[in-house]
């Protein structure tokens, strides 16, 4: 009984942190959904049923992102809306090919460099009505939509319609969230708490919330069209709404906004081709660090062993200092992609890297926030990957009076230093964190997956990818998964790191690990909230069935049908 006894109390610590599950990895929170017919995979349950039933009424999968990300404007206004930007990487099942859609705005043409350097400023503030650019979701929508689209606009967007005149509960991670924003932006700004508030008070959770403003918004723009959006009084509120808080966004920039369908770019992993669209987005950073990573035989070693961990990071480190350096519109700069994509130029950076030595770290952080990733796939065949976002979680603090949703502040992703791939300048696109990611096998749709949060995206798919192609997990496992996220120069207490950024690893990790890696020079932290969420559809064509996976740290949910 004494031996029983002690037994019970050794297994409490493994016992708590660990799953009980009779299959699978200890992490895993759950199963893959699979299915044959339809599948949705998005951060908010109610949005997941809107996009099945959009597939159920004779809609495909282009349709049933569209309704989804419409829903989750209402939902999940800490991540996106109609004020941000989207990109989207879609396999076309008649045609057997990717498109690539870039659908982020430009900056204002009447804002130039020296206007800041009048101010006195050095970078772009992050909120206010200077950050804010073109909004590029609703004509984003409509792109896909002329080109892929079944089902009429106004059936696609009723379901949001509904939810925003009707109201819908709020779930636990958005409450969180909106009891950190809404009332730090509605202090400063106008119209926020107008919008965001139920009589003054800010949604908790299970609070059902109501936009009549955005239902509203909605419905010209399923009748009107993306002129509706982008030529019509929704344009002219917002102009004359960031003229009165001392902005330059104008008509004329949302007249003339135009979304570009671009091609999709990729490397080869060990037999996978990785998809990837091209900058002003940050996706080819998760490609780089493929490239790299590549020559290592991982399964020597295993996943959260010092030595994946340590080449993981030291790969990351050399990508993300190509991505300060040369990741920019390429309308104003010339992106050497062949160079940075080509597995000459890998091997080249690889021999960088110290097999027992952490390696200096200069390219430092751009970005962290709050946004959505959701996919989709039809009994066609058709699969679509998709991102959207505002940044900076809610976006500007810039709410145009009666419209239902806030502009996003992207703007500060600019450099103000002249002279760089990024610097700012009117009409043009800024350096983008929002990436989505497809991967084919033998010329045929194998996964359509994304990873949200800031500088963490392109490590969340490089880590996807591992997990799966080197360390055998299955979807759901791949990102139910301990994570890891380098960034930063601060150290864990505070101070100044040692120039090689820092190891933020999620609970999971042996203490072994980390005592290897922090003699290896790296700096090794905890942190809350800094890995990101997942979605992903993986396609099985020998049996014709889809496999779902969502997020297990936020409130997703992966269905079909």
């Amino acid at each position: 009984m004494k031996h029983q006894l002690l037994l019970f109390i050794l297994l409490i610590p493994f016992t708590i942190f660990a799953q009980d599950r009779i299959t699978g990895h200890n992490f895993a929170t759950r199963s893959e959904v699979i299915a044959q017919h339809g599948m949705a995979c998005t951060s908010q349950p109610l949005a997941t049923q809107v996009a099945l039933d959009i597939l159920k009424k004779g809609g495909n999968a282009m349709d049933a992102a569209i309704a989804a990300n419409a829903c989750l404007g209402l939902m999940e206004p800490t991540g996106c809306g109609i004020g941000g930007d989207l990109f989207a990487i879609i396999w076309d099942a008649k045609t057997k090919k990717l498109y690539g859609l870039n659908a982020s705005g430009r900056s204002p043409k009447s804002l130039t460099l020296d206007y800041f350097k009048e101010q006195g400023m050095t970078e772009i503030p992050a909120y206010g009505p200077l950050p804010v650019s073109v909004p590029g979701c609703v004509d984003g929508w409509f792109e896909i939509h002329k080109k892929f689209g079944k089902l009429p606009m106004n059936q696609i967007l009723e379901p949001a319609i509904k939810y925003a005149e009707e109201g819908f509960p709020v779930s636990e991670l958005i409450a969180y969230y909106l009891n950190g924003s809404v009332p730090r932006l509605a202090s400063r700004y106008p119209n926020v708490g107008d919008i965001w508030t139920n009589d003054g008070k800010v949604p908790q959770k299970g609070d059902v919330f109501k936009n009549p403003y955005l239902a509203n918004t909605l419905r010209k723009i399923a009748a009107g069209g993306r002129d509706a959006f982008y030529k019509g009084d929704i344009a002219r509120t917002i102009a004359d709404f960031i003229k009165s808080q001392g902005g330059f966004l104008s008509y004329e920039d949302l007249a003339t906004h135009t979304s570009e369908w671009v091609e999709p770019v990729s490397v080869n992993y060990r037999g996978y081709d990785v998809w990837e669209l091209p900058p002003n987005g940050q996706g080819i950073a998760a490609l780089q660090m493929l490239n790299i990573l590549e020559a290592y035989d991982f399964s020597q070693w295993g996943f959260g062993s010092p030595e994946h961990i340590h080449y993981f990071v030291e790969a990351k480190k050399l990508a993300f200092e190509d991505r300060a350096k040369y990741y920019a519109d390429p309308a104003f700069f010339d992106v050497p992609l062949e160079q940075l994509l080509s597995k000459e130029y890998a091997a080249a950076r690889r021999k960088e890297i110290r097999a027992d030595r952490a390696g200096v770290y200069q390219a430092g952080e751009i970005s962290a926030g709050e946004t959505i990733y959701l996919t989709t796939a039809d009994e066609a065949g058709n699969m679509v990957s998709f991102i959207q976002s505002n940044y900076r979680g809610m976006g500007s603090g810039m709410a145009p009076p009666g419209l239902g949703f806030m502009l996003q502040d992207r703007g500060e992703l600019f450099t103000l230093e002249e002279g760089k791939a990024n610097s700012y300048a009117p009409g043009k696109r800024p350096f983008h964190t929002i990436i989505p990611a497809f991967v084919t096998k033998d010329g045929q749709p194998f996964m359509s997956f994304g990873v949200m949060g800031g500088d963490f995206q392109p490590q969340g798919h490089v880590e996807i990818l591992m997990n799966m192609i080197d360390f055998g997990m299955n979807l759901q496992e791949a990102g139910d998964a301990p994570r890891i996220d380098h960034g930063g120069s601060s150290s864990p207490t505070g101070e100044k790191a040692s120039g090689r950024g820092v190891i933020s690893l999620e609970s999971g990790f042996d203490y072994s690990t980390i005592r290897k890696l922090m003699e290896m020079g790296h700096d090794v932290q905890f942190a809350r909230g800094a890995y990101g969420g997942y979605q992903a559809i993986m396609y099985d064509a020998g049996r014709k069935v889809f496999f779902g996976a969502s997020e297990s740290r936020k409130d997703g949910q992966a269905a079909g049908y």
